[in-house]
């Protein structure tokens, strides 16, 4: 495991666009901090973000693993890229030739996915402790390490998503094309989604109850958006008369749905290269 996890790191750092974009992934985390510095001065409106709670414990899981979950096409691009530069550079039929079985090939390349999900999952949870403890008006242990479980949902969703990227890598073969597919698939959902919604099962939860076993959409489950969880937002809400409510929880049928389709992706990528003729 040790030799292909080597083996895919030198190829992906040699790669100048590759280690380009995984740096500018990571310090754009970082700019989740800057959040807490934007104020807003409009007359007799005024406030600040940061003393809104954003970054209360234990909301702050909540908040920062929705907010790098958006940035993770970085990585994503990275992802697919790898497995476009296999074809490109012919790295493929060469590791094959030195012994390497296509099976190990597509066990180094998950093994690399599940590193980059590790890694962005730890740094999400140091970022957010560091920002907790400067800005959280709760400190108390038990508080600051409830929640936790949206790490586990983004550790999760990132895994589904770049299993799907580098399925797509080695289904099109070049990074712009596969790139292109997912956004065609994201439109697809979105359509059947529409259809469902407003045309199949109107004023219907019956919808949501199909969509929500797509693989985008499921992945997008995971962590539903945490705005509407901040008191201030809650409490406008009252006041013009709107009742919320939604379930922030993360639901442990998502989380069992997205673990099937990384399965799926990561089986069919092996047997997709297994009956192609490189």
């Amino acid at each position: 495991m040790k030799r292909l996890l080597s083996i895919e790191l030198q190829k992906i750092w040699k790669n100048k666009a590759s280690r380009v974009l995984t740096l500018t992934y990571f310090i754009l985390l970082t700019f989740i901090a800057l959040i807490a510095s934007i104020k807003f001065d409009l007359g007799v409106f005024k406030f600040h973000l940061a003393e809104m709670g954003i970054f209360n414990f234990p909301f702050i899981w909540h908040f920062n693993t929705y907010i790098a979950a958006i940035l993770k096409l970085f990585l994503a691009i990275v992802i697919v890229s790898m497995m476009a530069n296999e074809y490109t550079y012919g790295t493929l039929k060469q590791n094959l030739i030195d012994g390497m079985s296509k099976k190990e090939f597509i066990k180094s390349k998950f093994i690399t996915v599940v590193l980059f999900a590790s890694v962005s999952t730890v740094f999400i949870f140091i970022l957010s402790l560091i920002l907790g403890f400067g800005y959280s008006s709760y400190n108390e242990f038990s508080i600051v390490f409830s929640d936790l479980e949206y790490l586990l949902a983004y550790f999760v969703k990132l895994i589904g998503f770049f299993s799907f990227c580098l399925f797509l890598g080695i289904l099109v073969k070049r990074s712009a094309f596969a790139l292109g597919f997912l956004l065609v698939w994201n439109i697809i959902e979105g359509i059947i989604n529409g259809v469902l919604s407003f045309k199949v099962f109107p004023n219907s939860t019956t919808a949501a109850s199909i969509t929500r076993f797509l693989p985008l959409e499921s992945m997008s489950n995971l962590i539903v958006e945490p705005f509407t969880r901040l008191s201030v937002v809650k409490n406008l809400g009252v006041q013009i008369g709107l009742d919320n409510n939604k379930k922030y929880d993360v639901d442990l049928i998502s989380i069992i749905i997205v673990l099937c389709w990384t399965a799926i992706f990561i089986f069919l990528s092996y047997r997709l290269l297994k009956n192609r003729d490189l």
